[in-house]
Order: structure tokens, then sequence, then C-alpha cells
């Protein structure tokens, strides 16, 4: 018997489990269906975890690599002129590799995680093509 160095429960390796287990993310969402790369910034494969915020979006750009930028828009009242005013949020997001390729237009649904980068704070976690008709 070995005594384990650490005092909290041992947690499973990436060499423990193998590559193709996936991690539950304590979410309900659909299953990646893309292969995994080896980036440990995947929150179902690697070792990213979530928490906080999940919100959806559209996906505005897809220029970087590994990331996206979504779009949220809102409606705002203006109490003075007695309208309303429409206002858009962007966010910076990670694309895991699993998720597979996004396209301008798509929804897309981010949750919460640990800062990435300066502009990155959230990962998407379920994506959604959008028909345009």
């Amino acid at each position: 018997m070995a005594a384990s160095s650490s005092n909290g429960p041992r947690t499973a390796s990436i060499e423990d489990t193998g590559s193709d287990s996936m991690r539950d993310i304590g979410v309900d969402v659909d299953r990646p269906e893309g292969d995994w790369d080896g980036d440990e910034n995947c929150p179902f494969y690697g070792s990213l975890r979530l928490r906080g915020q999940i919100l959806e979006g559209t996906v505005a750009s897809v220029g970087m690599q590994n990331t996206i930028v979504i779009e949220r828009q809102h409606v705002r009242k203006m109490v003075k002129y007695e309208r309303y005013d429409k206002r858009t949020r962007r966010l910076s997001a990670h694309l895991p590799s699993c998720i597979g390729e996004v396209s301008v237009g798509d929804r897309v649904k981010v949750m919460e995680c640990k800062p990435l980068s300066k502009t990155v704070s959230f990962c998407v976690i379920e994506s959604t093509e959008e028909d345009s008709e």
C-alpha cells in the first residue's frame, strides 16, 4: 500500500483515464463529436474547470487561433425619451478542438472559466448551426 503525499483525494490524470474518456463538466450539454488534439484548455478532455455564468450568443468572428468572438444583443430602456435602445456586447471565448468548426452566424453556448488570456475568460461548451434561409 503506497502512501499519498497530498492531503486531498487523488485526481485522475489524463494518462490514467486515457484520452478517449470525457469528463463531466457539470452542465447538461450535448456531447462534442470532434477529436481532442491534446489541448489542456479543453473542459471535456483537458483540465480546464468551468464555473459561473452560462451565456448564449452568435459567432461574430473566427479569425484567431482557438478563439472566437461572440455577440450578445440586449434591449435597454431610455426613460427620458420613453423608447428602447438596442445594445451589443462582444466577448472573446476559447474554442476547444473537440467542439469542431464553427462559422459566423452560428449560435454557441459559452461558460465562464479562469482567465486564459487578457480578453478570454469564457469557453465554448456547445454549438448549434444556424440556418440562413
